[in-house]
């Protein structure tokens, strides 16, 4: 009977999430590691057996700034072995939310990861809260380099100058670009419809984002319950690529 109920739930909520996109034209979406799940890339957090075996520090350590300064082999092995899936595609979470851009309803996405599966499938205003693995500069003459680049070079990868070459993403003990931050702001602000998905919502400051907004369509779809739950206009709980090919 649960099951029956569970099922009768998520159709009806699917389907009122798919009125409110038809009626809305200013939705702003911020998405989490659960968005890219789908597109094979792990949360770093899932600590398996093979980790354990592999690192001697956990990843929170390891992809500290003072980590990085203090021993950057190893952040690099962990890096490049856990963080980096340059075969990763877009899933369909991305192409819907590309696809609503196109048509003039998405403002926005406004996501944590660092993939670039979003502007892969077609998305342009991306808010990168975390940076890009495509993004990569000399700490020394700021030179860029792609991840092609980075991938080529054994080890740490060291600039033509002989700085070593940092990607552009933000590790613990580092703070949010301040710029793109602000951006974000806004346009929740300014939004009529925004949707959040596949995050948990417990990383700050990013977490603390969605109290910016000042609509009445706040949509949680996330597999498990989040902390923001009992502030939402609609709750989907199920994979977000599974929920937005229905719209």
């Amino acid at each position: 009977m649960e099951e029956k109920y569970s099922e009768k739930k998520y159709t009806e909520a699917v389907g009122q999430l798919r009125q409110w996109v038809e009626e809305s034209d200013n939705i702003v979406f911020f998405g989490g590691a659960g968005v890219s799940t789908e597109s094979g890339i792990p949360d770093f957090r899932s600590v398996d057996g093979l980790y354990n075996q592999q690192y001697a520090y956990p990843p929170e350590t390891i992809i500290s700034h003072s980590f990085y300064k203090r021993n950057p082999e190893e952040f690099y092995r962990f890096y490049k072995d856990r963080m980096i899936f340059a075969d990763a595609k877009p899933n369909a979470a991305h192409q819907v939310l590309a696809r609503l851009e196109e048509q003039g309803k998405l403002r926005a996405v406004i996501t944590q990861n660092i993939d670039g599966l979003h502007q892969m499938a077609g998305s342009k205003e991306v808010m990168e809260l975390h940076g890009s693995v495509h993004r990569n500069y000399c700490s020394r003459c700021h030179r860029f380099y792609s991840l092609e680049e980075i991938l080529a070079m054994d080890g740490v990868p060291y600039c033509e100058c002989g700085g070593i070459i940092k990607p552009d993403v933000v590790l613990y003990e580092e703070g949010l670009d301040q710029g793109i931050l602000q951006k974000s702001v806004s346009y929740i602000r300014h939004a009529d419809m925004l949707i959040i998905g596949g995050t948990s919502l417990v990383v700050y400051p990013a977490a603390g984002l969605v109290n910016y907004y000042q609509g009445n369509k706040l949509v949680i779809i996330n597999k498990t319950v989040t902390p923001v739950d009992n502030q939402a206009d609609l709750v989907v709980q199920g994979k977000i690529g599974e929920v937005f090919q229905n719209l």
